[in-house]
């Protein structure tokens, strides 16, 4: 074999400019995940899967996420399927603590409302010329909430499904980044400083009661959501049970990891060049930019509307955690909290919007398939 049969049959051949610019990218997001210490669990998955997706196959050969019977495509199969974000919903409510929530319920609210960035993304997104299915699948991007966004693409806008997977995982990475200064923007120096009292004690009969009565409430609302949330209070139920400890351990420990892993590899192979770098896909980064600050700006305001009429103030901060990006934009919350004042303690009072954005992107995205569905 001669040195140029050898190239001719390498992934140089047919390596363009676009293939080398999301390697870099690739290499931007593991960068961030290691030096910065974003999000690593999922920017070094996702990282590795673009630089992967990115090396041009050889002809003939089936490498790709793209190509039908490669080891890769059955592995993607659970993302354009819908399958992966179910099972991460199970760990997730296998490691959910809703006592905060279910201690002073009011604060759903707050979750409720920066649900807002969905559906005004959604309109803009249809301004813009996207099919209502695609529009609803780029809204869901402001919830924060990776697996919501994957499992509505899926469903709604598979054609879609790379680059609303990207912007969803990247926002949730950069949430310490993107939040801050617009928490500072909309509140004031007392506002921050606002002390909450400590949450009462849940009952363990509490605990157990929440996850069935919750789910029966949101599914009877939008059906959609039965997938989504029939995992997350499936998981829930086995944590608070504490009779299923070893199914609980295995839901929040050893299952979400292995699904994470294959979920945001998957994702970042499905980027490739040549199928990503499309103007659609620039709009759909903006559009989830202004969908995220939109959610984060409804929380945060709302809970100030909200202060209007309480007597114990709610500090405006923990609106911010609505967004279901969880624990990251609480523990965002109890960052920007502490730096006015080193005493305050606001994470515990954050994850009750924060767990009440996730059942709301849920619900949102259930009642956008249940509509949408159809068309």
């Amino acid at each position: 074999m001669t040195f140029h049969e050898l190239f001719i049959h390498s992934g140089l051949a047919s390596l363009e400019t676009g293939n080398l610019l999301m390697i870099l990218i690739g290499g931007l997001f593991i960068y961030l995940a290691v030096a910065k210490d974003y999000e690593p669990l999922l920017l070094i998955p996702i990282g590795m899967g673009i630089i992967v997706g990115n090396v041009p196959p050889v002809k003939g050969m089936l490498l790709g996420v793209y190509d039908q019977g490669s080891v890769l495509s059955y592995l993607y199969f659970g993302v354009t399927k819908g399958i992966y974000p179910p099972l991460i919903f199970l760990g997730i409510g296998a490691m959910t603590d809703f006592s905060t929530m279910l201690s002073n319920p009011k604060l759903i609210l707050l979750g409720a409302a920066a649900q807002i960035g969905i559906f005004l993304t959604f309109i803009g997104s249809l301004i813009l010329g996207f099919t209502p299915s695609q529009a609803a699948s780029i809204g869901i991007i402001g919830g924060a909430d990776g697996p919501t966004a994957i499992f509505l693409s899926s469903m709604l806008a598979p054609d879609l499904l790379g680059p609303i997977a990207i912007a969803a995982y990247s926002y949730m990475a950069l949430v310490p980044v993107i939040q801050p200064p617009i928490m500072y923007l909309l509140t004031t120096k007392e506002e921050r400083l606002i002390r909450m009292k400590p949450p009462r004690v849940v009952s363990r009969r509490e605990k157990i009661i929440f996850p069935v009565v919750a789910f029966l409430i949101c599914a009877m609302i939008a059906p959609g959501s039965i997938t989504l949330l029939g995992m997350l209070f499936f998981g829930n139920l086995l944590k608070e049970s504490t009779v299923t400890d070893r199914l609980a351990n295995s839901a929040r420990n050893a299952m979400i990891d292995m699904v994470t892993i294959l979920l945001g590899f998957t994702v970042g192979a499905s980027t490739q060049a040549q199928t990503f770098l499309t103007p659609k896909s620039v709009f759909i980064f903006g559009l989830g930019a202004l969908s995220f600050v939109i959610a984060t700006m409804g929380g945060v305001l709302f809970a100030k509307f909200m202060n209007l009429f309480l007597t114990e103030k709610i500090n405006p901060l923990i609106g911010a955690a609505g967004v279901s990006a969880v624990p990251d934009s609480a523990r965002v919350v109890q960052m920007v909290g502490q730096k006015e004042d080193p005493g305050n303690f606001l994470l515990m009072h954050a994850m009750a919007p924060n767990v009440a954005g996730v059942i709301g992107s849920a619900i949102a995205a259930g009642v956008l398939w249940s509509v949408l569905g159809k068309f």
